[in-house]
This record gives C-alpha cells, sequence and structure tokens, in this order.
C-alpha cells in the first residue's frame, strides 16, 4: 500500500571553520611551490566566497567522510526518534574513506543502534538524489517506516599539492611546461567538504514538514561522452581507459585519483540537457510556473545561474529571479550533498510556509544525468 512520504527534519555537518578564497593555498598547497595559474579566473566564475575543508593547514585529516556523515545524522535523533527506531540508512558520496565496505556501512559503525538495513549511491552529484530514493521509495511502499538519506563529501585531501608532484616531475624531465593539466586544477578551485542528512517517516510532526510528492530523474551517457571523472585517463576521442588498464606505477605521475572535468564538454552540454529534462518534467507533471514558490537548482558554479535561469525561460517555464534558491557562495559545491545542503537552509531558515512547493533541480555531469523532486510544506 502507496504511503505518503515526509522530511520531518535535515541537518548539517560542516568541519572547522569557512575558508576563505586567499586562504585555499595555505590549505591545499603550491604545487612546487607555485601558486596556481587558473585559480583566479576559476573563482571569479563560480562565484564562490567560502568552503570548508576537512583538513588542517597541513595536510592533517580533521574529520573522515564516515565520521562527518555520522555527524550529520546524529542530529537528526532526538527523544521521538532514537537511533534505535532507524530503519534504513540511505548514504552517498563521490569521496568514500575506502573503496570497501561501503560508505554506508561505516557511518551505521559510528552511529550504533540497532540492526539496519543500508544503501547507498553511486555516481557523483546525482548520488545523493539515488540515495534519497532509496529511502523515499523504501518509506512510499511501506517497506520501512522510516529512514535517513545523507549526502557527503572529503575533497580537499585529494586537492592537497603533493599529490600533483609526481606529475609535475614527470612534466619537467620531458621538458614539457610544468603545470599540472587544467582538467584537474580546475576543480581544486570548486569542491568542498561536509556532509548532509534528511530524516523521512511516514507521517508529518509537530512544525513544518516537506511532503515528497514525487522523483524522477533521466540519464543521457547514451548520447553525451564522459565529463567527470576519478580513476581513469581520456584519450582524444573521448573514451576512458580505467585505471586497471595502466601498471600501478604509472598511478602517481597521471595523477590517476585526480578528479577530472571536461570543461569544453561540460559548458557546451549541462544547460542544454537539463533544458531538455526541464521540459520533460514540466509536460510529465502538468507542472505549472505559478504553483511553483522555490526552486532549488543545484549549479556547480554560478556562472550557469544566469544560464539556468535563461534555459527556463527558453522552454516555456520562466520561474522568477526571487524564488530561486541556493548556498553555493556560502559553503561551496559539495557534489552529492549539494542539494541537500541546499534543503536543509532553506527548511531551517523560517522563510517556508504550510502549502508552499518547492521544485529541486539536480544535474550530474559525469556522463550527464538529470534528477528533478517536487515536495510540498505540509
Amino acid at each position: 500500500m502507496s504511503k505518503e512520504v515526509y522530511i520531518t527534519r535535515l541537518a548539517r555537518f560542516l568541519p572547522g571553520k569557512p575558508i576563505q578564497n586567499e586562504e585555499m593555498e595555505e590549505y591545499l598547497g603550491m604545487v612546487a611551490g607555485k601558486p596556481s595559474r587558473s585559480k583566479a579566473i576559476i573563482l571569479r566564475n563560480n562565484g564562490i566566497k567560502e568552503r570548508y575543508y576537512a583538513i588542517d593547514k597541513q595536510g592533517n585529516t580533521q574529520f573522515t567522510n564516515a565520521e562527518m556523515t555520522a555527524k550529520a545524522v546524529e542530529q537528526l535523533f532526538d527523544s521521538t526518534f532514537t537511533k534505535e527506531d532507524l530503519e534504513l540508512l540511505a548514504c552517498a558520496t563521490t569521496s568514500a574513506d575506502q573503496l570497501l565496505p561501503s560508505h554506508a556501512s561505516m557511518v551505521h559503525g559510528l552511529i550504533g543502534g540497532n540492526n539496519v538495513e543500508t544503501s547507498g549511491g553511486n555516481g557523483s552529484c546525482l548520488a545523493g538524489f539515488q540515495a534519497f530514493k532509496s529511502a523515499f521509495l523504501h518509506v512510499k511502499s511501506g517497506l520501512k517506516k522510516n529512514a535517513i538519506a545523507a549526502g557527503s563529501e572529503f575533497f580537499s585531501k585529494a586537492f592537497r599539492a603533493e599529490n600533483f608532484l609526481e606529475e609535475y616531475n614527470r612534466l619537467v624531465e620531458l621538458e614539457q611546461e610544468p603545470y599540472i593539466a587544467f582538467e584537474r586544477d580546475f576543480l581544486r578551485w570548486m569542491l568542498s567538504d561536509g556532509a548532509c542528512a534528511a530524516r523521512m517517516e511516514s507521517s508529518p510532526k509537530e512544525g513544518i514538514n516537506l511532503r515528497v510528492d514525487w522523483m524522477d530523474s533521466v540519464s543521457y551517457a547514451h548520447e553525451l561522452k564522459t565529463c567527470m571523472y576519478i580513476g581513469a585517463e581520456k584519450n582524444a576521442e573521448g573514451d576512458l581507459t580505467g585505471y586497471r588498464q595502466f601498471e600501478p606505477g604509472l598511478w602517481p605521475e597521471k595523477s590517476m585519483f585526480s578528479i577530472n572535468q571536461d570543461t569544453k564538454i561540460l559548458g557546451d552540454n549541462i544547460i542544454h540537457y537539463g533544458g531538455i529534462f526541464s521540459k520533460r518534467m514540466v509536460d510529465k507533471y502538468n507542472l505549472k510556473v505559478e504553483e511553483i514558490d522555490w526552486f532549488l537548482p543545484h549549479i556547480s558554479s554560478m556562472f550557469f545561474m544566469e544560464k539556468t535561469y535563461n534555459e527556463m525561460l527558453k522552454i516555456g517555464f520562466p520561474i522568477e529571479r526571487e524564488k530561486y534558491f541556493t548556498n553555493l557562495t556560502t559553503v561551496g559545491n559539495l557534489g552529492s550533498a549539494s542539494f541537500l545542503f541546499i534543503l536543509e537552509e532553506l527548511f531551517n531558515s523560517g522563510k517556508l510556509k504550510k502549502g508552499q512547493r518547492l521544485l529541486c533541480m539536480i544535474p550530474e555531469s559525469a556522463r550527464f544525468a538529470y534528477g528533478y523532486i517536487h515536495l510540498t510544506v505540509v
């Protein structure tokens, strides 16, 4: 029997203090002592002013990914909903602390409580959406009475300068320009650390709740080449060769496990295909622009905000700018956790009123996938 699903609480954990733009290289370091040539222009375009790192200036880990997630999840428990009551824990991340066990299992190990079912999401930005959907469907179907969905990232450690030294030294040996590739340097100035979680139940609690009305997503991997990747090398045709096809000794000099983004493919496609899917959602769910009170787009850079607005105009769904809500500039791009951070901040802002409708848009550039979530304040 289908049940209603309500978000009854959201919580976040951000490590340490906010890091300003001018402090970033104090934490991430400079490759071979040289400042990044692309940092200034990337920061100017992305509009991010503050972000958070789970490392100190020496590169020491202050919180693991699992620890940050556990700290967010633990804020969702209270006298009416204890950790012993939890039935499903769904956790997503692009940057797990290990390959195995699963990230969700590690978080469960930290929070304790009773036996629970665990679930996870695979990918980048849309991984958080998939964990959220797993929690939603389990409660919606009646398989579980409640669930917690979490998204988290720990990127900063991978962006430390020492991780690129072998690549730098190899370029010097080959008498080539010794700067790390723009595709790798680009994301050093984009991504942030932190965790956010949502509690879902089959009945609302006192105060503000969000009813999850529907969720939908699509992949365009059959049409587009890879844009963002880890653990692979991309050839001139845009195809990937995974790290297992290389000798382990080559992994460091190729910076194989750094995060890469093909910015040309990103710029050419992320907004256009987002518009195609947005139009599909408008038609499928008979959305009326005047009925949407808040639009929560996850954008990786403020560079895309005006482009998103214009694309929505183009498809005939002109959401007013004052209805847009994002916190990218103050928390940074948190990958799989980003849409949860946006939702959490609005949920706890005091701005929501019963009866309002929220529309969340989550794009993923890894190989181009998109998700939408429709919520009602009750």
